[in-house]
């Protein structure tokens, strides 16, 4: 009802005219008023007028209506108005024979009226601009106000509907001109035998002139109405193709953890509607052929067809070969595909050149590569979903220099050829997914999932594909790893600007980095190419380890800020060099893969204080033990930086008995680290910690 509600409030500022317009004899604006709350709940928007089998369900709202006015009639006490209502339910027997146009008479009564509203709120918002008033900050629109596809979808049904309104009045016209020139020629025929019929004779041919003046007038409208039509769906669809385009780039950025809804019912709603107004434009242009007109019709029909098919679910964008995984293409015109032979969609592998040009060369063998399109009627979507599908071999391009195979990007090529509704001749229409690395074995994962990230984050949207710059901002590089990394972990917790200081110092190579390094460059061969000053990986495979070992058995430890993290050394004595003795924290090792080691406060020899750090806790550690019993077993260690109580900070991560053996266990104290070597393992103690310390 909060639809009608606004439009009462415009009411009292319209004309007689426009209220008659708005509101046919046929359902009175009487009727709207009385059932607004029923109207505006029922889905009048799905019922498709062109479908015999929708008849039943005009039938059971025409009958609701009847009801429901008979109803409000005999709770009505006022006499007049029980007689009103009764009259209004007797008169909607004058759809009986044709229910459907009830529900064509009530959808284009809501459009107009989402029309009028957006109109009123352009308005109101010029006023508000030409009196320079600024609008409350916490505004929001109201429920009832349109999308911008609605509105779009609205002004453009009116236009058809002026349109199909001026070819009436023509048709009408032309009925009355041939009965007044049948009058005209029967009196010219009696005008010798009766001088009296002078007079009439002129007064029939001023009107058959007349006449011919205004259908002259309307069809001269009709054509520039049906010019303005075309216009309008030309730029209306425009918008749609833009945001079906921001669609996939939304899909695409959700790979390094960007926001993405992949809820794709209001473009195939938008879609649907403008396909709609197309064919009924189509159908006007015939009557008198515009050539114009109807080709870009033509081409605007293909672009439409060509751009509702997308891809629903992307296949991995690392596949190993021999391994099965599936995709889903969905088709956004689905409901208005031909009845008849199943439409087959089929997939290719495709290079990046050939994705370029959407070549047709299969550059691999693709095992279970076809799919039915089938609609599902309780999601109202049509997809074909390929669910088996493997890659058994691939044919790799010649590389370039020191390119690797993880670095060379494929991409699945979708296509088929479908026949809709209405429309003579078949389309060829295809659609390539998002890029994707072939890997043969497990352990190139890595570098593959480096060169799909890279691709991710740093593409334009309208590029080549799938060409992407080979150095960018460091800034740019921060935020891919800050989102990837909260996307990845599962965690609220982003890296802080420590954490983002160290990152840049660990891909630069310069630990005295300081002030603003937000738009130095970063190289593809910094990021994944070459490996780390000093250690045998690169920077993505150790950020990438430590996003392993974090995701499986820190997440917690890490949303509770209970990890520093990245930190390096200079910054670690820093922030440590004040502190009391067994004060620590948890960062991220820096010299291994998905490390986490403790840095802490403790006793030097000539009675002052150094940092140490002890050995790397890896996966393989934190499954033996967690975290927390690894901190309760280590006595030495007792605040957690700035200056926690470690029991106070840890408890709830304590699972089970304390170790019984650690060389910072109170019986281990005051032996030196040789003794402790050969009475027990330096590596681990009974319980698998870690123990030894290295600054």
């Amino acid at each position: 009802m909060a639809q009608w509600k606004q439009v009462q409030m415009q009411v009292q500022f319209l004309s007689t005219k426009t209220l008659n317009e708005l509101y046919p004899q046929t359902f009175p604006m009487d009727v709207r008023c009385y059932l607004a709350n029923w109207i505006e709940e029922q889905s009048w928007e799905d019922i498709v007028m062109d479908s015999p089998e929708q008849e039943a369900r005009a039938v059971g709202l025409l009958e609701q209506i009847t009801s429901l006015l008979q109803d409000l009639a005999q709770r009505n006490p006022n006499v007049v108005e029980k007689l009103r209502l009764q009259q209004f339910s007797r008169n909607m027997s004058v759809f009986r024979s044709q229910p459907l146009q009830l529900v064509k008479t009530v959808q284009d009564i809501l459009r107009k009226e989402r029309v009028l509203l957006s109109q009123t709120v352009i308005r109101s918002c010029n006023a508000r601009l030409l009196f320079q008033v600024s609008p409350v900050s916490h505004f929001s629109p109201s429920p009832a106000q349109p999308s911008e596809s609605n509105r779009d979808v609205d002004v453009l049904v009116l236009k058809v509907l002026e349109i199909q309104s001026c070819r009436q009045k023509i048709h009408q016209l032309q009925e009355e001109l041939n009965w007044e020139r049948q009058n005209f020629e029967s009196l010219q025929g009696d005008n010798g035998l009766d001088p009296n019929l002078s007079e009439q004779v002129v007064k029939l041919q001023s009107h058959i002139q007349q006449l011919e003046f205004n259908g002259k007038a309307i069809a001269k409208t009709r054509v520039q109405l049906l010019q303005d039509a075309v216009c309008c769906l030309e730029q209306c669809q425009s918008r749609l193709v833009q945001r079906i385009q921001a669609w996939r780039r939304e899909q695409h950025l959700a790979t390094i953890g960007a926001p993405f809804d992949d809820n794709l019912g209001p473009l195939q709603t938008w879609c649907e509607q403008l396909f709609g107004v197309n064919l009924k434009l189509k159908q006007e242009v015939l009557i008198e052929p515009i050539a114009e007109l109807q080709e870009k019709l033509g081409l605007l029909l293909q672009t439409l067809v060509q751009s509702s098919l997308t891809v629903d679910k992307q296949p991995p964008q690392v596949i190993k070969t021999q391994s099965k995984f599936s995709t889903t293409v969905r088709y956004l015109l689905g409901e208005k595909v031909a009845p008849g032979k199943p439409v087959l969609l089929k997939a290719q592998i495709v290079t990046e050149a050939q994705a370029r040009n959407l070549g047709q060369e299969n550059v691999g063998e693709l095992i279970n590569n076809t799919a039915i399109l089938e609609h599902n009627a309780s999601t109202k979507s049509t997809c074909a979903t390929f669910r088996n599908m493997s890659i058994k071999k691939i044919k790799r391009a010649d590389r370039k220099g020191s390119e690797s195979v993880t670095e060379e990007k494929f991409a699945l090529l979708f296509s088929t050829e479908i026949n809709i509704t209405g429309c003579d001749t078949p389309f060829r229409i295809q659609m390539i997914s998002l890029p994707v690395v072939v890997i043969v074995h497990g352990s190139q994962d890595n570098n593959a999932l480096a060169t799909i990230i890279w691709d991710c984050a740093f593409s334009e949207p309208d590029r080549v594909p799938f060409v992407v710059p080979e150095r960018v901002p460091w800034k740019q590089m921060c935020m891919t790893l800050d989102s990837k990394f909260t996307s990845e972990v599962q965690t609220q917790r982003h890296l802080d600007r420590f954490n983002q200081h160290f990152l840049a110092q660990k891909i630069f190579d310069k630990p005295d980095i300081s002030g603003d390094y937000s738009n130095m460059l970063v190289s593809w061969a910094q990021f994944n190419k070459e490996v780390l000053p000093g250690r045998p990986f690169t920077f993505w495979q150790w950020f990438d380890g430590v996003m392993e070992l974090t995701k499986k058995h820190l997440k917690s430890y890490w949303s509770d800020g209970l990890i520093f993290g990245f930190i390096g050394k200079q910054h670690l004595h820093l922030i440590l060099q004040d502190r009391p003795n067994g004060t620590f924290l948890l960062r991220f090792s820096d010299s291994e893969i998905g490390g986490i080691t403790i840095a802490y406060v403790a006793p030097s020899e000539n009675g002052g204080r150094k940092i140490q750090n002890i050995q790397p806790f890896t996966k393989r550690d934190l499954e033996i033990r967690c975290l927390g019993d690894r901190i309760r077993d280590i006595e030495l260690i007792t605040h957690v930086y700035p200056d926690f109580p470690k029991n106070d900070a840890f408890k709830k991560y304590y699972t089970g008995i304390p170790c019984g053996f650690c060389m910072f266990s109170p019986c281990l104290r005051g032996f030196p680290l040789g003794a402790l070597v050969s009475s027990h393992s330096p590596k681990t103690c009974c319980s698998g910690s870690s123990i030894v310390c290295s600054v």
